[in-house]
């Protein structure tokens, strides 16, 4: 029987940006779904929907389409969804994989998580937008998102992205034990991933709530665009 992976996307980004991956993914026998959850849709309005919303329409989809033996995979952001979906979604899923992922902690969102400079960007740019959210500056994304890709391929993608709703990014999730709740976890992390600087606010320190030993990913944050099928054999592997 083939795999199935349903794969979300960190914040800004929508379905469309996993297409690269999931070309390789199903060249390889797999089932991929790619989802572009709600508020991430071109024009929708962000203050509609809350981050339930996002976690509900990715449990409405495998439930659904009746999938089963579920890789569930989340980047970036992404983690809080995929933390949300698997209390609901257990007995359907085989593994919970985050990509440079963050991991949910008791009662701290994602704006708690990140370091001081990146609350002050999404402070000014919540409050200047007029909706409450967030766009993500085109010299951020260019040094610690895809710097290893060309300022053409960089500025391609960035216009493609849309602005995040924030209280996606002030809203906390129930954190989890893989092993109590009996689905298999792996962290992958981005080797040249520059999104959070190392140290007290880096990726690595939520492979340990997690219980387990980061493996290797390939590039940089956004390697679902400049490393595409080695990052689909990354997941493959996982």
């Amino acid at each position: 029987m083939s795999a199935t992976f349903v794969l979300v996307t960190g914040a800004w980004h929508g379905g469309w940006a996993w297409r690269p991956v999931a070309r390789h993914l199903r060249s390889a026998g797999c089932r991929v779904f790619t989802p572009t959850l709600p508020g991430l849709r071109d024009g929708d309005d962000p203050t509609v929907h809350t981050l339930t919303d996002v976690i509900d329409s990715v449990v409405g989809l495998v439930e659904r389409e009746d999938l089963h033996d579920v890789t569930l995979l989340g980047h970036s952001w992404g983690g809080y969804v995929i933390t949300g979906a698997a209390h609901r979604l257990a007995s359907r899923l085989r593994r919970l994989v985050y990509w440079s992922a963050f991991v949910p902690a008791e009662g701290r969102t994602l704006y708690d998580e990140v370091p001081p400079h990146y609350r002050e960007l999404f402070d000014a740019q919540a409050q200047a937008s007029g909706n409450n959210s967030v766009e993500l500056p085109f010299e951020v994304w260019q040094a610690g998102f895809m710097q290893d890709a060309s300022e053409q391929a960089q500025r391609l993608a960035h216009g493609l992205l849309v602005p995040q709703p924030m209280q996606y990014f002030t809203a906390a999730v129930e954190p989890l034990d893989p092993a109590r709740l009996g689905v298999a976890a792996t962290y992958l992390l981005g080797e040249d991933d520059r999104a959070l600087p190392e140290g007290e606010y880096g990726w690595a320190r939520f492979a340990d709530r997690l219980g387990v030993a980061p493996a290797a990913a390939p590039g940089s944050h956004e390697a679902c665009f400049t490393r595409p099928a080695e990052l689909a054999e990354s997941f493959l592997k996982a």
